[in-house]
């Protein structure tokens, strides 16, 4: 077995997907913690945001708009949105350009709650990435760039 080895390399950590997957894990368990106390998972957090955003470009969001824009599945879309819209955070409105897809808009309960969510996420992205210190922003532009 030791002389046809599977991996060309030596130690995990010398694999970028290795490495990018332990940091990702690490990354969503602190901030799964951290957003816990405020009642929202990342996921929650992340579709309440991107929902946000898209709404203040104008756009009338619906439900695939937000899953595409996410970068999430549209099942989990679909049941995240159902918890967040039981918690009052999240309308869902007939959409009048389309009969067959809902219109989703932020409540004002939703938006005070993502306030405070974003100052807890923040303040746990600061710890959380502060050993790059001055690198961050390089760090960004190489995410960027492999997001397409």
């Amino acid at each position: 077995m030791a002389d046809n080895p599977i991996f060309t390399y030596t130690q995990p950590e010398e694999s970028t997907g290795y490495l990018l997957w332990q940091v990702t894990m690490g990354w969503h368990l602190r901030m799964n913690q951290q957003l816990r106390p405020v009642g929202l998972t990342l996921t929650q957090f992340s579709l309440l945001a991107g929902l946000y955003w898209l709404s203040r470009q104008g756009e009338v969001v619906t439900q695939q708009r937000l899953a595409d824009y996410a970068h999430t599945d549209r099942m989990m879309t679909s049941k995240v949105l159902q918890t967040l819209e039981k918690k009052g955070l999240v309308a869902r409105r007939s959409n009048p350009h389309d009969g067959r897809a809902k219109q989703l808009q932020l409540t004002d309960a939703g938006e005070g709650l993502l306030r405070q969510a974003h100052a807890v996420m923040q303040q746990a992205d600061g710890q959380f990435f502060g050993p790059l210190g001055a690198e961050a922003g390089l760090f960004n532009q190489l995410l960027a760039r492999l997001m397409g």
